[in-house]
């Protein structure tokens, strides 16, 4: 073994998943079984089906739109 390495062009593993943080959060029933439908369909477990929508807007920056009627 070397006494010293040189990590100067060292990458990120890329096959490293990013960190994940439990929580509990309350859904609507119909959207959950909106996800669990789509699980379904793509064999995707609903849980990771959420996360990859909410990943998508967190890197798109997409901004909450509502409106009253």
């Amino acid at each position: 073994m070397r006494e010293e390495y040189d990590f100067r062009d060292a990458r990120k593993n890329p096959y490293l998943q990013k960190e994940k943080k439990q929580i509990t959060i309350n859904l609507n029933t119909d959207v959950v079984d909106y996800f669990k439908q789509q699980a379904e369909r793509s064999g995707i477990p609903y849980q990771t089906l959420i996360n990859l929508y909410l990943t998508d807007c967190v890197e798109n920056k997409r901004e909450l739109r509502m409106s009253w009627t």
